[in-house]
């Protein structure tokens, strides 16, 4: 097992360009919905170019992020089975799954933007833009704190997180129509 930390390295790296993908792709496609209400030639400049962007980053970066951080995580669980055992594990588990899920229904966006079909507001891909950051503060406090007390008030937290960014999206969305250009 002496190179049990490796994997784990590995891991934790590609959990990393994984979510980093994830914070970014919604972002990309609130630019590719504005862009889609503009007017000629703006419309089809911007919407060309941020289509590549998002093609780029979802091919070369999230989605091998993503099957090779659960390569490594799968790895790490057989090098260690009694993890499964363990509750914060199976709760940690279940954020996997809805992380998994999160990762397919953007994927789902991207596709319906790739073809130019517009279904979503912007307002809209900003709010799911925070659904990987629940899922990685709730993944963070259980793989840290490994204590049933300690993960359900980090679970909590995320309630608290939650009602913040949601205060902050509706300042932002004041003053955003105050003034467009903010």
């Amino acid at each position: 097992m002496e190179y049990y930390n490796y994997i784990k390295s590995l891991h934790l790296i590609f959990v990393i360009t994984w979510f980093a993908g994830l914070f970014y792709i919604p972002r990309l496609f609130v630019y590719q919905i504005e862009a889609s209400e503009k007017s000629s030639p703006d419309k089809e400049i911007l919407g060309n170019q941020l289509k590549l962007m998002a093609k780029r980053l979802w091919t070369i970066i999230t989605w091998p992020s993503a099957i090779l951080a659960t390569i490594f995580a799968v790895w790490l669980i057989v090098l260690q089975p009694v993890w499964l055992e363990q509750s914060w594990m199976q709760v940690k588990l279940g954020f996997v799954v809805l992380l998994i899920i999160y990762h397919l229904k953007t994927h789902q966006y991207y596709n319906q933007l790739q073809q130019g079909v517009v279904k979503y507001t912007s307002s809209f891909m900003r709010l799911w833009n925070e659904g990987a950051t629940f899922i990685l503060f709730a993944v963070v406090f259980l793989a840290i704190l490994k204590n049933a007390m300690n993960w359900i008030f980090g679970v909590l937290s995320i309630f608290v997180l939650a009602l913040l960014i949601f205060l902050g999206f509706k300042l932002y969305k004041n003053i955003r129509s105050k003034n467009p250009n903010a």
